[in-house]
């Protein structure tokens, strides 16, 4: 599984090494639909839908790449979601199973460094500021980390920067199994363009209000 990479910048390998800061924001890409696929070989290509049955009004909780392409979203109503991709696996989900394969991904995070924030079952923060733990290249660990990852049978999409917004924004850009780097020096140009939406916790209300008066981009905000 090879992993899409995106440095935003420049290239550290013409232009020296990282320096400042390095947190990474690991996302592990459709999670729950992931381990469904991996422990169920038979679904693996097809549309997987993790989540409440659609005649109880059941909710979706994950649904795999494959049901993306259908329009299938998190949080969308099951009978909504099975109208937009009737083909569709369903599974209500297997928690302990997935909180086994989360257990091994933090496991690897906290094998590279100590500096590790778990946020969700399927998320976390971690410390790879070059000197803090170890004086390797962030771009060479973030790149060993989705290696170890995939090997356990999912993927995952990382993003790094000089702090946690600016992570969690580059996590996003590039998926699934994406790696964007925003180096140092450039976060201004990397987010300037990007709409305000990209801003984890500016949701539907707030992107209309902010788009009511003329904002529409990061960097106007």
């Amino acid at each position: 599984m090879d992993t899409c990479e995106h440095t935003y910048g420049f290239d550290e390998g013409l232009f020296g090494a990282w320096r400042g800061p390095s947190i990474g924001l690991l996302d592990l890409d459709a999670f729950f639909a992931s381990v469904e696929q991996l422990d169920h070989p038979a679904w693996r290509g097809k549309p997987v839908i993790v989540g409440g049955s659609p005649d109880k009004r059941g909710v979706v909780s994950t649904a795999s790449y494959e049901a993306r392409a259908f329009g299938v979203r998190s949080a969308m109503s099951s009978a909504q979601a099975k109208r937009l991709c009737p083909q569709a696996i369903w599974t209500p989900g297997h928690f302990d199973r997935y909180r086994a394969v989360s257990s091994q991904v933090m496991a690897i995070l906290a094998d590279e460094t100590p500096f590790v924030e778990q946020v969700s079952i399927d998320e976390a923060f971690f410390d790879i500021t070059p000197g803090r733990f170890n004086a390797e290249s962030p771009l060479a660990i973030a790149q060993r980390i989705a290696r170890r990852v995939s090997k356990i049978g999912v993927t995952c999409s990382i993003g790094l920067g000089c702090n946690k917004t600016v992570a969690k924004i580059a996590s996003e850009r590039e998926k699934p199994r994406g790696l964007t780097a925003v180096l140092p020096g450039t976060e201004r140009a990397f987010l300037a363009p990007l709409p305000v939406r990209a801003m984890s916790g500016i949701g539907s209300s707030a992107d209309a209000a902010l788009h009511r008066v003329g904002i529409r981009t990061l960097g106007q905000l």
